[in-house]
């Protein structure tokens, strides 16, 4: 197997005393699309900016192209592009102005592609005459995408891109991420609320819970084996069940067990047993029982 692209090692993150990060591990290899998922202030961002060196840590270490994340060559740099969830543009600037400024900085800078998307996105000559300070939300954040798409980077970090984007807006960049990004081999890591986008365009999954990743795979692989076991509390509760997830009891003493796969000897119990029940779980399902 190749060397991971990101190599993360029992990195620890608080804030004001309270642990976000928490002897996190994680790769991510070469080519991979991961979509990192995880309950509002779960530490998606945090993770996203430690990763890149944003953030200090308080234990641990982050290598990206097997260097140390503060201690990243000019090579590597130019090599990888991140778009926060919060545009961070140089709002006195007008778009033309900004992408000239970050130009200098990448030696595979490719300006069709720069004015493809301006076109596209519909920064019009009026529009890219202005300061960025005067655009929405939204048109920053597509401004962001173009600087960071527009270089080819081989790594590309990209914390709620579509967040303040309209659903033809998401839609636009969902399809240049396919098109444009994706096909190219480019490792990608994204973090996103909306699910259905994920499922686009997402190879890979990664769940956030109690600052250390819970659960990673192949998105399908996941859906087509994942499952909810429900039965009695008499039947389940002492049931050793490989590859559990989740397990829960309700008022009504009915125990659910979420696991990755279900193996031939549950198949064959529940096969017998007429209040014991094995259901495919959805993306949704999946994130909910994951990260409770």
């Amino acid at each position: 197997m190749s060397e991971p692209v990101i190599q993360v090692s029992s990195i620890s993150k608080a804030f004001a005393g309270k642990p976000v990060l928490r002897q996190l591990d994680w790769q991510v290899f070469p080519g991979q699309v991961v979509g990192l998922l995880g309950r509002n202030g779960a530490g998606k961002s945090t993770l996203l900016e430690c990763m890149l060196g944003l953030r200090g840590l308080q234990g641990g270490h982050v290598t990206l192209y097997g260097e140390q994340v503060d201690d990243l060559s000019a090579a590597t740099r130019a090599m990888i592009a991140y778009v926060p969830q919060s545009p961070d543009l140089f709002a006195w600037m007008t778009p033309r102005q900004m992408l000239a400024y970050f130009k200098a900085l990448y030696p595979r800078w490719d300006d069709a592609k720069v004015d493809a998307l301006l076109a596209r996105w519909g920064f019009d000559a009026a529009m890219c005459a202005r300061p960025i300070s005067q655009l929405s939300g939204g048109e920053q954040q597509r401004l962001a995408i173009i600087r960071a798409l527009a270089h080819a980077p081989q790594l590309l970090i990209l914390d709620e891109p579509v967040a303040a984007l309209d659903p033809v807006g998401r839609r636009d960049f969902l399809r240049e991420l396919i098109d444009g990004v994706l096909e190219r081999d480019t490792t990608v890591v994204f973090s996103t609320h909306i699910l259905s986008d994920l499922e686009r365009v997402a190879v890979d999954v990664a769940f956030l819970r109690d600052g250390r990743i819970a659960l990673q795979g192949q998105l399908d692989d996941l859906l087509d084996n994942a499952r909810r076991i429900s039965g009695p509390a008499a039947l389940l509760d002492e049931l050793v069940v490989a590859g559990e997830l989740r397990r829960s009891r309700d008022a009504a003493g009915i125990t659910q067990v979420v696991t990755r796969a279900v193996g031939a000897d549950l198949l064959a119990l529940a096969s017998r047993e007429p209040a014991m029940r094995i259901d495919a779980l959805t993306l949704e399902d999946l994130f909910v029982e994951v990260t409770a």
